[in-house]
């Protein structure tokens, strides 16, 4: 399962108040992270009904890039300058089957 590609898809709600800086530190997050190996795309997307909420849609070569990914500066850096701004993250696994 390692070694197979992988998708991501994480949902990310600011609190109240905190939108703007939460989708700057979001924005912040791409172009490292398009740059980072396996990575073959990172798309952030705004929900219409809840702009409070954030998705990314990401696909990765293997899941090991992905945890890579989740250990690198460029992560730390978000969590640390998002700290006590975010309401709510989920994260779902995903692997293709057709």
């Amino acid at each position: 399962m390692n070694d197979r590609q992988l998708t991501i898809t994480a949902s990310i709600v600011a609190k109240p108040g905190k939108r703007e800086p939460v989708k700057q530190s979001l924005l912040n997050l791409i172009p490292p992270t398009l740059a980072e190996p396996g990575c073959m795309n990172y798309d952030l997307h705004q929900d219409i009904e809840n702009p409070d909420r954030f998705f990314f849609y990401e696909n990765w070569k293997t899941r090991q890039h992905w945890l890579d990914h989740n250990e690198s500066a460029h992560i730390a850096a978000h969590r640390k300058a998002t700290e006590n701004m975010i309401l709510e993250v989920t994260i779902h696994q995903l692997s293709p089957i057709s």
